[in-house]
């Protein structure tokens, strides 16, 4: 809050339940009287013109009946007033008012009174041009370096600027690229329009190059028309700002140089002729409108810049000079003459509060009240800062506003899975073939302590899993209640999920108003996906897995799938996955080895997964608490870049799909146009096989998004086998290298870090970001490889080359004895055997 307020000479406030914009407020001497005067000028968007000259009797008087000299209903919106000479054949000023679809052109005069109510003021309309596009705003000037008169441009809403010579039409043009107006301005200097694009940058263009480029009536032609209607639209220069422009202001002082002034959300900017920036301030508060005026110092310029605050900052250059308080938030500021007092600024709020001020301080007639001095006694401060920090304590026990690890939870979310299938199964619209698909029922208790509101329930599995139901809301739970849901979970697709484990996830609210989220995981039996299947001594993909312990039976470890041959061995078994791919898995019988061999890389990993977690039961059961399993063979990188090359191949292949699809949509959209102009004309007109076009046009369109969905199914299968052969490769780092479950969960966020692929955020580059990482922090070789900077931005790879050659230097760089940490000390070297890679 400034301690200076704007001293206020002059208000008053324009109607009633009436908006104002930045252009509704205009200062000149409209009435051409000659004596230096300026006269207030405002439109409003209900249609009302008023004309003030204010005289106040005294400082901070209000408006009198005589201040006013005109106001005039127009019944049109009024957007922007101007005064100008807009009149040919006399260099007089003119009023030019701008409606939505109109532009007018007023002389303003007044006649001496022979009563006591003073001089009567009229205006009259001198011509008008009715716009066949919406306008936005206008800019007017000596366009093209005409000497005594004023030309008027006009930007519509659809980025069309229409240029008016006075009375006379001369041509419109389409700004490139436009999508939404912005604000407008020209320099008389370099004789160029200057506004800000929705690109969020300034943009130059040379009147002559508007005044020869194509017509924009023939923007729609065809290009051999095109090329012989003119020259192409070529903007001088741009700059990017990087923020939508509220207002531009051009200010010339002389000959040689001149300013561009751009308002932004955030900051202005002063730029040179050519569009270099001369400087820029970046502001503390939103701002609302400004206005660059000349500086009493040579080569500075001062501007008034009006915010939300209801302040108005006047900079010189980028130093703040001065700051007064409004009582109003500006929308508009002018300065001007008024009344034989110079430099009055004039600004209006958007419901019409205008106001005459200028800057001034009152002195001040306070006096800070003399402080009661007294002795501090130390032993009642300590006793009075005991009692307040009992009392902040037993607040704190009381409210519970901090987590408390020791005390019980408010709720309690346990999941239990049924051993047994569903007698009737749940399964519907599944894809597997001729299998019968099993389902099996998984209950989620809900024990509450505290009485909850609105508790929700999340239940997730991967696909293509499926739940019968998957959220479940509890308006209510009385305390020390249980709740129980039951819902069925069975697969719906030909291809295996990649992991079995599901997540049950609470959201609720503590009676204090703390939101809370609870989360439980169960894990579901590989039977719904799996079935006994022949053994196949023959694979293209194989992994052995060592133990320190003797071989177990599979038939213990696997009592589900026996499915024996007529020499009833225990030391091989076959699984068959709904859908048709099959695994076998054999056990050594001299050596403390198992193996898993499959046609398909990813499809080991459910199998090896269960086979370690099985194990790892069973020597619990034994007592035994020292079984550990390992992995020496080589690393299948190959493999798994096979599956990566396959996914990113689909990422490339969907790109150009819908590339192709939204190129056949705009032919379509563009036929469909042309077909419309030939049946609305009265004269009819052959068709020339536009409609066999538009059929073809529309086959394709069909076709195309056929093949978008069938790819896109294609990648999200893709994308699950990658998720597999990731935790696959992921659970070989781990037992190759030893790595705890901490390195481990590291490996895991950087490898599986988005739960769905899309085309804006992809694997490639996410997963490849993370390496990187994890190869300049903690994987790093030296200080100088921890100084690269990583790139801010996620963008699609060319190919994988890049990824491939990270995934095998994280490899090389663990064997050779790296550590996977969170900080960027590197651990001391640990000894590790490198395998064959």
């Amino acid at each position: 809050m400034s301690l200076f307020k704007a001293r206020d000479w002059w208000s008053t406030v324009l109607g009633e339940k009436e908006e104002f914009d930045q252009g509704c407020l205009c200062l000149a001497d409209v009435d051409n009287t000659g004596n230096g005067q300026d006269k207030i000028i405002v439109g409003s968007f209900m249609g009302y013109l008023r004309i003030f000259n204010p005289h106040p009797v005294k400082t901070g008087d209000g408006a009198q009946a005589e201040d006013m000299l005109l106001e005039v209903y127009l019944r049109d919106p009024i957007l922007q007033v101007e005064v100008g000479k807009f009149v040919s054949g006399t260099e007089m000023l003119h009023l030019a008012v701008l409606h939505s679809r109109k532009l007018c052109v007023y002389s303003v005069s007044g006649t001496l009174g022979n009563v006591e109510h003073g001089n009567q003021y009229q205006i009259k309309l001198m011509y008008e041009h009715n716009l066949q596009r919406t306008a936005c705003n206008m800019t007017y000037g000596s366009f093209g370096g005409v000497k005594g008169r004023d030309l008027i441009c006009i930007q519509s809403m659809d980025g069309m600027l229409m240029v008016f010579e006075q009375e006379s039409y001369a041509f419109g043009r389409f700004l490139p690229g436009s999508l939404l107006p912005g604000p407008l301005a020209y320099s008389s200097r370099t004789d160029s329009f200057i506004t800000v694009s929705s690109c969020r940058q300034v943009e130059s263009y040379k009147y002559q190059v508007l005044a020869f480029a194509t017509d924009a009536d023939k923007r729609q032609e065809t290009e051999q028309q095109k090329l012989g209607s003119g020259k192409r639209l070529v903007v001088d220069w741009t700059l990017n700002i990087g923020e939508q422009a509220l207002d531009i202001c051009i200010v010339s002082f002389n000959q040689s140089a001149s300013s561009v002034f751009v308002l932004g959300e955030r900051n202005f900017f002063c730029l040179k002729d050519n569009g270099q920036i001369r400087f820029m301030k970046k502001l503390d508060c939103s701002p609302s409108c400004f206005l660059p005026y000349c500086s009493v110092s040579e080569g500075t310029i001062n501007t008034l810049i009006g915010n939300h605050n209801h302040m108005l900052h006047i900079y010189q250059d980028v130093t703040l000079k001065w700051a007064t308080q409004l009582p109003h938030i500006p929308v508009a500021v002018r300065v001007g003459c008024l009344h034989d007092l110079k430099g009055v600024i004039v600004t209006l709020s958007d419901d019409g509060h205008l106001q005459c001020s200028y800057l001034g301080t009152d002195p001040s007639f306070f006096q800070a009240p003399k402080v009661e001095s007294r002795e501090l006694h130390y032993e009642e401060l300590d006793i009075e800062l005991k009692e307040l920090q009992k009392i902040i304590k037993d607040v704190n026990k009381s409210q519970g506003i901090w987590p408390m690890t020791e005390r019980e939870d408010d709720l309690k979310v346990s999941a239990m899975v049924s051993p047994k299938f569903d007698s009737v199964s749940q399964a519907a619209d599944v894809e597997v073939g001729t299998d019968l698909v099993p389902s099996v029922t998984v209950k989620v208790t809900l024990q509450n302590r505290l009485a909850l509101q609105k508790a929700k329930l999340s239940v997730y599995v991967q696909p293509p899993l499926v739940l019968t139901c998957d959220q479940f809301t509890f308006e209510f739970m009385a305390p020390e209640m249980s709740r129980t849901v039951a819902f069925s979970v069975y697969l719906k697709g030909s291809y295996t999920p990649s992991e079995l484990e599901g997540n049950a996830v609470v959201s609720y609210s503590r009676p204090s108003g703390i939101p809370r989220v609870i989360q439980c995981k169960f894990r579901l039996p590989l039977k719904l996906i799996c079935l006994p299947g022949q053994p196949s001594k023959t694979a293209s993909h194989k992994l052995t897995i060592d133990t320190n312990k003797s071989p177990v039976s599979l038939l213990s470890l696997f009592p589900g799938f026996s499915n024996q041959s007529e020499d009833d061995q225990v030391n091989v078994m076959g699984f068959r996955f709904l859908g048709g791919s099959r695994v076998t898995l054999l056990a050594s019988k001299t050596s403390q080895r198992y193996r898993i061999q499959s046609e398909q890389f990813e499809d080991l990993w459910l199998i090896t997964n269960e086979l370690i977690i099985r194990l790892q039961e069973y020597f619990e059961k034994q007592g035994i608490k020292d079984f550990a399993c390992s992995f020496s063979g080589s690393m299948p990188l190959q493999e798994y870049f096979e599956l990566i090359d396959h996914h990113f191949e689909l990422r490339i292949n969907g790109e150009k799909l819908e590339e192709l699809l939204s190129e056949r949509a705009v032919q379509f959209r563009a036929i469909q146009r042309r077909l419309l102009t030939r049946f609305k004309d009265k004269t009819p007109a052959p068709l020339q096989h536009l409609d066999t076009l538009l059929d073809g046009t529309y086959k394709q369109v069909i076709a195309l998004a056929d093949a978008v969905e069938e790819n896109q199914d294609s990648l999200f299968q893709s994308f699950t086998r990658l998720k597999s052969a990731t935790h696959l490769v992921i659970l070989l780092i781990g037992l190759w290298q030893k790595l705890s479950t901490d390195q481990i969960a590291i490996l895991e966020a950087a490898f599986l870090p988005l739960q769905q692929d899309t085309q804006e955020l992809g694997w490639e580059e996410t997963v490849d970001a993370a390496i990187s990482h994890l190869l300049k922090t903690c994987l790093s070789k030296s200080s100088k490889e921890q100084a690269l900077n990583l790139s801010s931005q996620l963008n699609i790879p060319k190919d994988t080359s890049r990824l491939k050659k990270h995934i095998t230097l994280l490899c090389d760089r663990l064997a050779k004895g790296g550590r996977l940490c969170l900080s960027t000390d590197a651990a001391a070297p640990q000894t590790m055997v490198m395998p064959d890679m």
